[in-house]
């Protein structure tokens, strides 16, 4: 049987893109926008919809989402995953696509998800609603945000975090956002305005809270033998684990410590790196306490540490560490599922294509995604064509 390190450097990356984002307005769907990121993707590739034997999604706005998608854009595949494991999603499906091509099963496959939460709700319909019995329903809990905040809690009463380090994850990312002009928010942000802006769930404010936008985004990945003579430099899969412990917040066994810690330990050894490797992180950080429990939990700092760790501006232009160099969730886009925009930022980063916001000699970047309330966990490593 083949052992999973042979995937390592056998696919890659060809295409991204983002639909339009933000707030598009009435009249377009979820999968208006999934079409338009996806094809978007296929141009930037240089490859059409009859390249495409494989298609991989997820979707909270129609049913079988890959039937769907492919009736709607005229795909008819030979493969198709529709792995649903909230906003990880598409980092999983990476790792499958990856697995499938090698294995022979597809030779291009469209990765790609959309959403019109924003403009179809106006922000107030949650995807976090607990779907069974559990105990954490007769508290009443506003989900997924007290989830988070929970955890929150009790990172700051076991280790001494503040309100102020976790202020330091928002202004980090609106100043990376101040450098895209994609992103949702761009105005002037202090740790200031963090700290007295409107509580949601104690002790996080509004700020420390994901944006609701519209927007979808899409990956077309292949062989690294077909990538060569494409048009855009090849990003390779170097390695990506899964992990998932639970689904309600209160069978976590310890809220300070995350799936993480498994998946991303798995992903460095596949790929045979180190965190001290990876030149550029993307995180997904629909809370700000999601970023200091992930920099813990994938290694990038000791367990506890994180709040130090991100102190004085480290995450931000010009840090110690470059994360969410688009803006992130909390300032960019988050579309109700951000995680596959952590892989299309991690490609611009590889392919030295990010404008403003481009981090110097980036070779390796580490995507993370996160679904549901801290429950499943997806690392997926990425690298240029030195790395392989």
């Amino acid at each position: 049987m083949m052992h999973e390190r042979a995937l390592r450097g056998r696919t890659a990356v060809v295409g991204v893109a983002e639909s339009d984002l933000g707030e598009v307005g009435p009249g377009i769907t979820a999968l208006d926008l999934v079409e338009q990121g996806a094809g978007r993707a296929l141009d930037d590739a240089g490859l059409s919809i009859g390249d495409v034997d494989a298609v991989f999604s997820h979707s909270a706005f129609y049913g079988m989402p890959t039937v769907t998608l492919a009736e709607r854009m005229g795909i008819r595949p030979r493969y198709s995953d529709s792995t649903a494991t909230g906003g990880s999603s598409f980092l999983a499906h990476m790792r499958h696509a990856s697995a499938a091509i090698e294995a022979g099963l597809c030779e291009v496959a469209l990765i790609a998800y959309g959403s019109n939460q924003r403009s179809a709700s106006g922000g107030l319909i949650s995807s976090g609603q607990n779907h069974l019995p559990s105990y954490e329903t007769p508290f009443a809990p506003r989900l997924p945000v007290s989830a988070y905040a929970l955890a929150a809690a009790r990172h700051m009463h076991q280790f001494g975090t503040t309100r102020r380090h976790l202020a330091e994850v928002a202004v980090a990312a609106r100043r990376w956002a101040q450098l895209n002009p994609a992103a949702f928010e761009r105005g002037e942000l202090t740790i200031d305005d963090v700290l007295g802006s409107r509580m949601v769930s104690t002790p996080l404010t509004v700020r420390d809270c994901c944006l609701v936008t519209d927007g979808g985004g899409a990956l077309v990945v292949t062989s690294a033998e077909r990538a060569r003579d494409l048009r855009r430099p090849p990003v390779y899969y170097l390695g990506g684990a899964e992990a998932h412990w639970h689904t309600g917040i209160s069978q976590l066994d310890d809220v300070t410590v995350t799936a993480a810690s498994e998946s991303g330990a798995r992903a460095f050894d596949l790929a045979g790196l180190r965190p001290s490797d990876v030149d550029v992180v993307q995180l997904y950080d629909a809370f700000t306490i999601n970023t200091l429990l992930f920099l813990e939990d994938l290694g990038f700092c000791a367990k506890g540490e994180a709040g130090d760790f991100v102190s004085d501006g480290a995450l931000a232009p010009g840090g110690r560490l470059p994360v969410n160099t688009n803006g992130g969730g909390l300032s960019y886009c988050h579309p109700g599922m951000y995680g596959i925009f952590t892989l299309i930022e991690s490609v611009r980063q590889l392919r030295g294509e990010a404008g403003d916001r481009q981090v110097a000699d980036a070779r390796v970047a580490l995507a993370h995604g996160n679904g549901g309330m801290l429950s499943s966990q997806v690392t997926v490593l990425l690298g240029d064509a030195s790395t392989v």
